[in-house]
C-alpha cells in the first residue's frame, strides 16, 4: 500500500504512486480577469468618443456653448474708424454749391439750384458745364471741389443726390461744384436727404460680435 492512500482505504480506492494529484481551478477567475480588462476598454473608448465630440461642438478650444451654438464668451468688437463727429461736419448752409449742366436738356441748373436752396445750402454760380465735362459725366452728376472738402463738404452735398462721384482740383476756394450729369433725372427726395444727413451726423457704433 502506498504511504498515500488514506488508513482503512485499499482495492479500488487504493492510491499508488509517490505524487500528489494536481488539482485544476476552474476557469472562472480567467473570464473575471478578459470581462473585466473587456469593460475597461469599451469605458476607454466612450471616454475618448465624448471628448471628441465636445472638441467638435465648441471650436476645440475648450469654450463652452449656448442653446443657440453661440459661444458663451462674446469678445468685444475691434475698433473701426467711424464717420468724422457731428461737429466736424459742415452744415449746408456753410456750403456754396456751383451748379453746372453737362446734359442736353436745358433748364436742370437752375432747377436743381432752386432746389438746393430751399434745402439750407447757399448756392454760387449756376450755367452749362465747362467744355471739360460738357456732356462727359455719364452718371448722375459730379461733386468737384479742394481736396479739403473730402473732410466733409463732398458727403454733406452727397446726401442730396446718390451715386454722385467725387473728384477734387487745384482750387485753393471752399466752393464745391455739382456738375449734372447724363442719368441725372432729379434731386433725392427731401425726406431721405434729411435722414442721410442725420445718419451722415450720428453714426452708429458697430455691434460685438461673438
Amino acid at each position: 500500500m502506498s504511504m498515500l492512500t488514506p488508513p482503512g482505504m485499499g482495492g479500488k480506492y487504493r492510491i499508488t504512486g509517490d505524487v500528489y494529484p494536481r488539482m485544476r481551478r476552474p476557469h472562472r477567475r480567467r473570464r473575471i480577469v478578459l470581462g473585466a480588462a473587456a469593460g475597461a476598454l469599451v469605458l476607454g473608448a466612450a471616454g475618448w468618443g465624448t471628448l471628441q465630440l465636445i472638441d467638435v461642438f465648441t471650436g476645440g478650444d475648450g469654450r463652452t456653448t449656448t442653446a443657440a451654438g453661440k459661444q458663451a464668451d462674446c469678445k468685444p468688437a475691434p475698433q473701426v474708424t467711424v464717420p468724422p463727429p457731428a461737429a466736424a461736419l459742415p452744415k449746408p448752409g456753410q456750403i456754396t454749391v456751383n451748379v453746372y449742366n453737362a446734359t442736353p436738356r436745358a433748364g436742370l441748373a437752375k432747377t436743381t439750384a432752386d432746389e438746393l436752396k430751399k434745402r439750407g445750402f447757399a448756392i454760387g454760380k449756376v450755367g452749362n458745364a465747362p467744355a471739360a465735362y460738357d456732356k462727359k459725366v455719364p452718371g448722375a452728376g459730379m461733386l468737384l471741389g479742394a481736396p479739403g472738402a473730402a473732410k466733409g463738404g463732398f458727403s454733406v452735398l452727397g446726401t442730396q443726390l446718390k451715386g454722385a462721384t467725387t473728384k477734387v482740383d487745384a482750387r485753393t476756394t471752399a466752393d464745391i461744384d455739382l456738375i449734372i450729369g447724363t442719368a441725372f433725372k432729379t434731386l433725392d427726395p427731401k425726406a431721405a436727404a434729411d435722414a442721410a444727413l442725420v445718419a451722415l451726423a450720428k453714426p452708429k457704433p458697430a455691434a460685438a460680435r461673438c
